[in-house]
């Protein structure tokens, strides 16, 4: 468990480094990069990602398209699963199934999304890689807006497999 843990910290102090973290999104997340995402916090439990309201995430109706709330609410649960799948033995694979969402109130000013899973998805992760079984794993996300009120919530399915070696 040590060597997990440590690739863990390691996985967290490249999404602490900003420079680190937009080259990777421009590199592989580019929409996320043009969006305006930032990590905001990531632990082994939880994470937070926010998005401002800008013109490129911008709808007609004055507020942040609901695409671009999806994808800082998918990325909240996603650097989760990647922090604890980072360089892990087996290598275990990891593809969102399903997504829900509500929205409750018009989504305006910077949104932060955050995901309280952390625990339930390093379990997820440490089930396929002994069983090598395909695991699913149901991550909820919260969206606020800066004064605390609830916009929206997103549930993100999942799906960890370890690849055979």
């Amino acid at each position: 468990m040590g060597s997990s843990q440590n690739q863990a910290e390691v996985f967290r102090n490249i999404v602490a480094s900003p420079t680190k973290l937009r080259l990777f999104m421009l590199s592989k997340l580019p929409m996320a990069y043009l969006a305006g995402l930032r990590v905001v916090s990531v632990s082994g439990e939880h994470a937070s990602v926010s998005i401002p309201y800008k013109y490129l995430n911008k709808n007609p109706f004055r507020s942040i398209y609901f695409a671009s709330l999806s994808m800082a609410a998918e990325l909240s649960t996603g650097v989760l699963c990647m922090m604890h799948v980072y360089k892990s033995s087996p290598v275990v694979s990891m593809l969102v199934t399903n997504m829900q969402a509500s929205f409750t109130k018009k989504a305006t000013g910077k949104i932060t999304f955050s995901c309280y899973e952390g625990q339930l998805i390093q379990e997820a992760t440490n089930i396929t890689k002994a069983t090598g079984e395909g695991v699913t794993v149901v991550a909820t996300s919260i969206g606020v807006d800066e004064t605390g009120d609830k916009v929206a919530e997103f549930q993100f399915t999942w799906s960890l497999k370890a690849k055979k070696q």
